[in-house]
């Protein structure tokens, strides 16, 4: 497999662009509930900025790449689905904060990551993807219940 990936580089592309409207719109930024502990919100973050990286960059001898013309199919098919997706709940549920958004919207990324490494067979990716998603899920329902009291 190349070193550069630029369908995952694309993907990543498409995933970042509702971050960025909510960052330009959320200019304070957005405060975790104090309930959270640090050391989880450290390892969404290694695991986040892990993804987006091995997403798009292989280290030589961590992925293998696809075996079949039908899996690539499979990675673009359904890394786009999700994609598409998680647009349509960042467009359908932009102004209300629930738990359904907070799933929602931390259950697709993650399913995207761990689709595409697995996909890929790659070591770091997947790593990176089972390490942020249970985090990043966690996080994200804290977060929800704290803005619903």
């Amino acid at each position: 497999m190349a070193w550069f990936n630029p369908f995952g580089l694309a993907f990543v592309a498409v995933l970042m662009i509702p971050n960025l409207i909510f960052a330009a719109k959320c200019r304070g930024g957005f405060e975790n509930a104090p309930t959270l502990p640090q050391w989880l919100l450290i390892l969404e973050q290694i695991g986040r900025f892990g993804c987006l990286a091995a997403m798009v960059f292989s280290l030589p001898g961590t992925a293998v790449g696809f075996p079949s013309k039908t899996l690539f199919v499979t990675y673009l098919i359904g890394s786009s689905v999700l994609l598409l997706a998680y647009c349509g709940v960042w467009t359908v549920c932009l102004r209300r904060n629930s738990l359904f958004r907070a799933v929602a919207l931390s259950v697709l990324p993650s399913l995207l990551f761990l689709l595409d490494g697995l996909a890929m067979r790659s070591l770091l990716l997947t790593a990176f993807a089972l390490l942020f998603a249970p985090c990043h899920i966690a996080i994200s329902c804290v977060n929800a219940r704290h803005l619903e009291n």
